[in-house]
């Protein structure tokens, strides 16, 4: 590792290996460094680093390395394992001065990224971190930890040290694999320490040096050919789940991989929804609606920045038919603003007429011209039609409580010259045959056109002057795209122009982010349409959710199931029809298709919202009881900081372990920005909540208070993912 670190470092002593002192200083690192902050032991970590401080003292507080370059290898891997260790801002707020001084300086180099890269694939998991919900993260440091002190060479092996959740809890509930593989890696070697000839030996091994006396894992054993599997302390898990009921809320993961801070919170931009003007929202929108909505809470909850931007189509050659359409219709515009109710109705009458009358055609086409000249009449009639859809357009986000910054193509339309200009003067933009400007991308034959040969722009030209403003002027570190699955090339093809160009590159932390959704279909696996075979209005496919489970809610009010009011069964019956419709789409990998149907998403049973509100309603319910029927108040309890749960029975125990997984739900669905591992992690949640609720007595038993507790904590954290996914909750049913 050490020398991979040394040939990182393009500097004279780093080409000519290492001069004796360095080695000294690499073998401290390795030897004393990082075992000392993997134990965690407060007087080893002091002893480490105040080392590392007299050294700068003497050296001039630059390096370590007396007579180096102002940089040498050995203070790169001493970094890299500062910060590996080190990696909240307490600890390493916790360092001298001259040391994070040492530090920032060190992260500057050139060199720092490359060694970093390089260290990525030899540093094992950081050690365990007791504030860190990361289930997997905790488990794979209490492994890293054993397996580097037995065996040391590991690492430098090729061996990745990771914990996985076992698939069959009856098992265990993490377990670690790395036994065959570093047995084999060992042989080969030829290092097998003596006593050790099995993969077996290897993993009991493994598990005599966790011990335990570690802070996470018990009932360590080998299973079959190498395996070892693992338990969670129930003392663990209770301090967990004690924590939500004191934070009123599950705690967040930390995402160790980020660089962003609350100070600095990451810049990023959400593409999504996108409806054209003149055109009224249909099917079609929901998916990126939904699915945007959720990627933008996720993001905001984990502390970034979003922007969030409705695209929509309002600009292009359509808008000179439909100001023509709207000049002849309504000739009173002017003074008498036209009252268009029917927004689909009103462009197929335009296209109609575009289709039918040349005459109307040809003015329509001057129109477009006249729209781009600037002319007011047409820019009249345009924002009118601009206003009228964004009306419609609010019944939708309002009824699915959806948050858009209206950022239309229209605004990109004086940003596009100066992208073709940028192409042109670097030599990456071709003129074709008929003079329409390309750009070529490595991977695709075809190219994007930045410019048609009539001097027009299309989709191509907006989104590279799109992505530029976004990245230029919103210094966006992420942006994330939401369209159909058939846009995929043509994003890849903007992100690959935009590489090209220079405007994002590796090093520069920028992320692009394309999300291709499948098609909503019918119960033909045809897309979803009416019976006549007209496209469905968005706004009717919410109501009829709504009208539907209002019925529902009516018939148990009948049989005396609820003692909710009318206009209470209609606020609930909109919390859980719309939460059905967005938690059915939601639910599922967003790259597939799927048919919508009614009785399905209003499902009481299975997968579904509705299971789910029941379940939390059904907890909130116990609650209530609790406090009524046998006087404890838990929210009194939590006040008076008396509030403590424990995890003795089997189903507590199943049940506190769900909601600790959390953490890793949260961080799985950053890594790919698909919701469905919240949707996921939640309703793997309510089950175990089910089984505790069956398995376990609350009301009345001697456990109450805990017990009680345990629902509210289930609660808390069904509400918080919930919110992610923008389904609104009720408390009762």
């Amino acid at each position: 590792a050490s020398t991979f670190l040394a040939l990182a470092n393009n500097t004279a002593e780093g080409k000519n290996h290492m001069m004796p002192m360095m080695d000294d200083w690499l073998e401290y690192e390795r030897g004393e460094l990082r075992p000392a902050l993997g134990s965690g032991n407060a007087k080893k970590v002091d002893a480490a680093i105040s080392k590392i401080g007299a050294a700068l003292e003497v050296q001039g507080g630059t390096s370590v390395v007396a007579g180096s370059e102002p940089l040498s290898s050995a203070d790169l891997a001493i970094t890299i394992t500062l910060l590996h260790h080190g990696n909240s801002a307490a600890a390493m707020a916790s360092l001298s001065p001259s040391i994070q001084a040492y530090v920032d300086i060190t992260k500057k180099s050139p060199a720092y990224a490359q060694a970093k890269k390089l260290a990525s694939k030899l540093l094992p998991p950081a050690s365990f971190d007791p504030s860190d919900p990361s289930l997997l993260r905790a488990s794979s440091a209490i492994f890293a930890t054993a397996i580097t002190s037995v065996f040391p060479s590991a690492v430098s092996l090729g061996i990745e040290i990771k914990a996985f959740k076992c698939k069959d809890i009856k098992h265990g509930d993490y377990q670690c694999n790395v036994a065959m593989p570093l047995f084999q890696k060992l042989k080969a070697s030829g290092a097998l320490p003596q006593g050790i000839n099995t993969p077996q030996q290897v993993a009991q091994s493994i598990i005599d040096a966790a011990g335990n006396d570690n802070p996470l894992l018990e009932d360590l054993k080998v299973n079959g050919p190498g395996f070892i599997m693992s338990r969670i302390k129930a003392s663990y898990l209770e301090q967990g789940v004690n924590n939500i009921i004191k934070n009123g809320a599950p705690t967040k993961p930390k995402c160790v991989t980020s660089t962003a801070t609350p100070e600095q919170p990451s810049n990023v931009v959400v593409d999504f929804s996108s409806p054209n003007i003149a055109k009224e929202m249909h099917v079609g929108h929901l998916r990126s609606t939904i699915i945007g909505e959720a990627v933008c809470r996720i993001m905001e909850y984990m502390g970034s920045k979003v922007h969030r931007v409705n695209h929509v189509g309002d600009w292009g050659t359509q808008f000179g038919m439909l100001i023509q359409y709207l000049k002849e219709e309504y000739p009173d515009f002017h003074g008498d603003i036209p009252n268009i109710t029917d927004l689909t109705q009103f462009y197929k009458n335009a296209k109609g007429r575009f289709d039918e009358s040349p005459e109307f055609k040809k003015i329509s086409q001057l129109n477009v011209v006249k729209l781009q000249a600037g002319d007011e009449e047409c820019k009249k009639i345009w924002q009118v039609l601009c206003d009228v859809s964004r009306k419609e357009f609010e019944k939708v986000y309002k009824r699915l409580d959806i948050t858009v910054e209206e950022c239309g193509e229209s605004f990109y339309n004086d940003k596009i010259p100066p992208v073709i200009e940028e192409f042109t003067e670097r030599g990456m933009c071709s003129v074709e045959e008929g003079g329409a400007k390309c750009v070529f991308v490595p991977n695709f034959k075809i190219p994007l056109m930045i410019q048609k040969s009539d001097g027009g722009y299309g989709y191509d030209s907006t989104d590279m002057a799109a992505i530029k403003y976004r990245l230029d002027k919103l210094k966006a570190s992420q942006i994330v795209y939401i369209t159909d699955f058939t846009q995929a090339d043509h994003f890849a093809m903007v992100f690959a122009a935009a590489k090209k160009i220079g405007w994002v590159d590796d090093e520069s932390g920028h992320r692009l982010d394309h999300i291709g959704f499948g098609t909503v279909q019918g119960e033909d696996g045809k897309r979803f349409k009416t019976r006549s075979g007209d496209t469905v209005r968005l706004v009717d496919l919410l109501d009829e959710a709504v009208a539907r489970m209002e019925s529902s809610l009516k018939e148990r009010a009948a049989e005396g199931k609820t003692s909710a009011s009318a206009d209470e069964i209609h606020v609930t019956a909109c919390a859980m029809g719309y939460g059905a419709v967005k938690y059915f789409d939601l639910r599922r990998n967003p790259t597939s298709s799927y048919k919508f149907s009614y009785d399905a998403m209003l499902d009481t049973k299975g997968n579904t919202a509705i299971y789910l509100l029941y379940a939390h309603a059904r907890l909130e319910s116990i609650v209530t009881k609790g406090k009524a029927d046998f006087g404890v108040d838990i929210d009194a309890l939590i006040g008076g900081g008396n509030a403590q749960i424990a995890l003795a029975h089997k189903s507590e125990r199943n049940l506190g372990l769900h909601l600790h997984f959390f953490a890793d739900s949260i961080e799985e669905t950053l890594n790919d920005l698909f919701p469905y591992h919240i949707c996921d992690f939640v309703y793997t949640l309510s089950i175990a909540a089910s089984e505790f609720v069956t398995q376990c007595k609350v009301l009345g038993s001697p456990e109450m208070e805990s017990r009680l507790l345990l629902c509210r904590a289930t609660a808390l954290t069904m509400r918080q993912c919930f919110d992610l996914l923008g389904i609104r909750y009720v408390m009762r049913i």
